[in-house]
């Protein structure tokens, strides 16, 4: 591997490892706030409980993604400083903006929400959490509108003196197609991580304390939801990304022709070139309309696309990586449907008016008979939903190559110069080990809170906590 690939590889490793604890950041947050609201309206200790747990989590899982999202900047820098020479105009607003709010916002006032309890009034506390909340949305917003202009560069201008790319207009970077079509799908992606999550924890502690119960119900109705969520937006984003980058859309099926009423392949075995694979499961015309909203839409072929911008952008290969497209995107779908039928079964088998129901097969009857592997197999449910959003952002960056903006700068120009290989090699061995034993420590707290009673042990000394006030 040369100085590029490992870079790459670096960058892969890295961005990754920090997305797995953002989303499930991002739904604790909106989760914590909802049971602590719901404790005031309510006065019922369970939500109490329930939020100070979901907090508990939340500040556990914020602070390894805060450790590796400022790795994640070093190794930037470190890695891509060509690139952050002629995009920092664009890129630095952005970040100068996400870290404040991640440090200055959603640090200040996690804490002030968790060391707050009975020393706050109790809506200004509650209030805190809420502003947490709503800090992890916007700061998650700033970062995908950061990377939208990777996948739509809009609201800029080449300096003719110095070649790099001028920011002309804040509020256009933030109303980027791209981010606007982008940011629903991954608080969706964000909700399933986090539901499944909660879900796990519920199902595996619910024998212990009944209170858990609510809080796997909950993880499930939240994983179920965003799921939808997840659904209704990627289909949305489907079509933009066939608008600004029709060779997106034309490696996710490894179409190398020019189509009208284009097949969608659910499962494929065979190479996938210019052939067609010598066995595949199609759905017709799907992909036309994933990428048209019509299915008798034509989309376009690899082979002319790239024809196209040979003439455009000058002698090249343009073509991404055809099977890491083709397959992470249905990778992508496949981990996140199976995600929302693990949750409906959850749902379902904990329904109470499903146990009045005509007799069903075994198997399907809520509450009873439900086999021990498939027990073992719903606490793997987090896997589900953190599997679907890597393969998306594999898909999302892969199929852009060669270009890290695209259109206009490709990865090859954005390596950092004079960097060598054993550099990268050293500096990605050192982020790996930094990153197991972050992973062990994060799982093994995990697992503490979780084993800790929901409900505290009241003494009899002690005086009952006073009902919320309205």
């Amino acid at each position: 591997m040369d100085v590029l690939d490992l870079t790459r590889l670096q960058f892969a490793v890295v961005t990754i490892y920090h997305y797995l604890f953002v989303p499930v950041s991002i739904c604790l947050s909106a989760t914590a706030a909802g049971f602590h609201l719901t404790w005031l309206r309510t006065a019922r200790e369970k939500y109490l409980h329930l939020a100070k747990f979901t907090g508990k989590l939340l500040i556990v899982t914020f602070a390894v993604g805060v450790v590796t999202g400022l790795v994640q900047e070093f190794q930037f820098g470190l890695g891509w400083s060509a690139f952050a020479r002629f995009y920092g105009d664009v890129f630095g607003p952005t970040l100068a903006i996400e870290g404040m709010l991640a440090f200055f916002l959603e640090a200040t006032f996690l804490a002030l929400w968790y060391f707050g309890w009975d020393r706050l009034p109790r809506r200004l506390h509650a209030a805190t959490i809420v502003v947490v909340a709503v800090g992890t949305l916007l700061s998650a917003y700033i970062i995908l509108a950061a990377n939208s202009f990777m996948q739509n560069p809009v609201a800029y201008e080449l300096d003719p003196s110095t070649g790099r790319a001028v920011l002309t207009s804040f509020t256009e970077l933030m109303t980027n197609e791209v981010v606007l079509a982008a940011f629903p799908h991954t608080m969706g992606g964000a909700a399933m991580a986090g539901g499944g999550l909660l879900m796990a924890i519920g199902i595996w502690r619910t024998v212990a304390d009944p209170a858990f119960r609510t809080l796997a119900r909950v993880g499930a109705w939240t994983m179920l939801i965003g799921g939808a969520v997840t659904a209704i937006s990627g289909d949305h984003l489907g079509k933009v990304m066939t608008a600004v980058q029709p060779m997106k859309m034309a490696a996710a099926e490894a179409l190398y022709e020019t189509a009208t009423a284009a097949p969608f392949s659910v499962f494929a075995i065979g190479e996938l070139g210019h052939d067609r694979p010598f066995f595949s499961i199609e759905i017709p015309g799907l992909l036309s309309f994933l990428g048209t909203g019509s299915f008798g839409g034509t989309v376009q072929g690899i082979d002319d696309l790239q024809a196209a911008y040979v003439a455009q952008y000058g002698p090249g290969s343009y073509v991404p990586m055809i099977p890491v497209a083709f397959w992470t995107f249905r990778l992508m779908m496949g981990a996140g449907i199976l995600a929302m039928a693990v949750a409906a079964y959850h749902l379902w088998s904990t329904w109470e008016t499903a146990r009045r129901m005509p007799p069903l097969p075994t198997f399907l009857r809520p509450g009873q008979g439900t086999p021990r592997w498939l027990r073992r197999f719903v606490l793997l449910a987090p896997a589900l939903p953190a599997a679907a959003n890597t393969f998306g952002w594999i898909f999302t960056e892969t199929a852009r190559q060669p270009w890290l903006a695209f259109g206009i700068s490709k990865v090859e120009d954005g390596v950092s110069p004079g960097l060598t290989g054993a550099e990268v090699i050293a500096s990605l061995a050192g982020f790996t080990l930094i990153y197991g034993l972050l992973a062990i420590a994060w799982y093994r707290l995990v697992v503490h809170l979780s084993r800790q009673p929901l409900t505290p042990v009241a003494s009899e000394q002690e005086e009952p906590e006073p009902v919320p006030a309205y």
